[in-house]
């Protein structure tokens, strides 16, 4: 494969996690790269930790020389770029952090990456890819009976994280138009599966009504989303990387549009199923609702048809499927959870939109 070793920026986070994983099944060579702030978790690769191709470095991609030393040491064909700040709600609360990983981290990062390139010679240089991956809330919010967004739809950020991500997004581009950076560029909807950390709806509900907490939902819980499986974007992603066009950018959706309150609906069934509580009580007893966030975008949702017809990728989980595999992991995986929610994160927060 003309691309072997690959930087994963962000490879101890959920979705980065997921890529690295992916990845050296594949057979590549992975330089994991993370800062190990409060959602970096080295457990979340401790399964290939001992593989042949794999190495970490703790640092931070705002540091120009650690970035410049790592590429230089490690040599790697290809970028792909997953470490952000990507909490809506800690967003708001403290938008600083956004802003310096987001923005002053990608233009950092591509900053060393332009350097790094320019150094390569022949085919190394010609194959290598900077791929920057993104989020679907760059677009702002969709009213119900609105088409999906496409890869051609207008910027319009709601919140400091999704501003921060429009922003590294626009870098990415202007440094592929300028400097002539090999950038391939993608945004997905939301994630969900293994190793999810517990301030985003999906894990946060599951993880309250194992311990028989309330369920917070924002107003009504009508906001949509579309969910994706992780597993299928790790996928989406080596396929973008692989065989997508320079200059271009893919959205990755799930195509499984549903309404918080049906989400966390659902997740409540199955449970009742999974570990039902004494005296057939149902978990949608638990439900909670809760006073809308600031700007809360109504409804994402993507269009995939580019990724699917250039690329040949499709989601192999439907959401009911890849939703009984998650709540299935947590349930059997309470020795990785446990210690974030007494540790690090105990469900104070609500994290249920982004």
């Amino acid at each position: 494969m003309a691309i072997r070793r690959v930087l994963v920026t962000g490879g101890a986070g959920f979705i980065g996690s997921a890529v690295v994983r992916h990845m050296i099944a594949q057979g590549y060579e992975i330089i994991n790269v993370d800062k190990l702030t409060y959602s970096g978790n080295l457990d979340c690769v401790r399964s290939v930790e001992q593989s042949p191709g794999y190495r970490f470095h703790q640092a931070d991609i705002a540091d120009r020389q650690a970035m410049a030393a790592i590429l230089e040491q490690d040599q790697p064909d290809a970028i792909m770029h997953l470490a952000a700040e990507t909490h809506v709600d800690r967003s708001i609360d403290r938008p600083q952090e956004f802003i310096d990983t987001n923005i002053v981290g990608t233009f950092t990062l591509l900053d060393a990456a332009l350097s790094y390139w320019r150094s390569l010679d022949g085919e190394r240089h010609s194959n290598f890819r900077f791929h920057h991956i993104s989020t679907d809330e760059v677009f702002g919010s969709l009213a119900l009976q609105d088409p999906a967004f496409t890869e051609q739809s207008r910027y319009e950020p709601s919140s400091p994280y999704s501003a921060s991500k429009a922003a590294a997004d626009h870098l990415a581009r202007a440094w592929h138009v300028t400097f002539g950076l090999p950038v391939i560029l993608t945004n997905s909807s939301n994630n969900y599966g293994a190793f999810h950390f517990p301030e985003k709806l999906i894990p946060l509900t599951i993880l309250n009504a194992i311990e028989g907490k309330p369920l917070p939902i924002y107003g009504n819980g009508e906001n949509v989303r579309d969910w994706l499986y992780v597993e299928d974007h790790a996928r989406a992603l080596e396929l973008a990387l692989t065989r997508g066009r320079i200059g271009e950018s893919y959205n990755v959706g799930g195509g499984a549009e549903r309404s918080n309150l049906a989400v966390v609906e659902l997740i409540c069934d199955i449970l009742d199923k999974r570990r039902p509580i004494e005296g057939g009580r149902s978990y949608r007893e638990l439900i909670s609702f809760v006073p809308d966030r600031p700007g809360h975008d109504l409804r994402y949702a993507l269009d995939s048809s580019k990724v699917e017809t250039e690329l040949g990728w499709k989601p192999l989980e439907s959401f009911e499927s890849g939703l009984e595999k998650t709540v299935d992991w947590f349930l059997d995986n309470e020795s990785w959870w446990r210690p974030i929610r007494e540790q690090k994160y105990g469900g104070e927060r609500l994290g249920i939109g982004g």
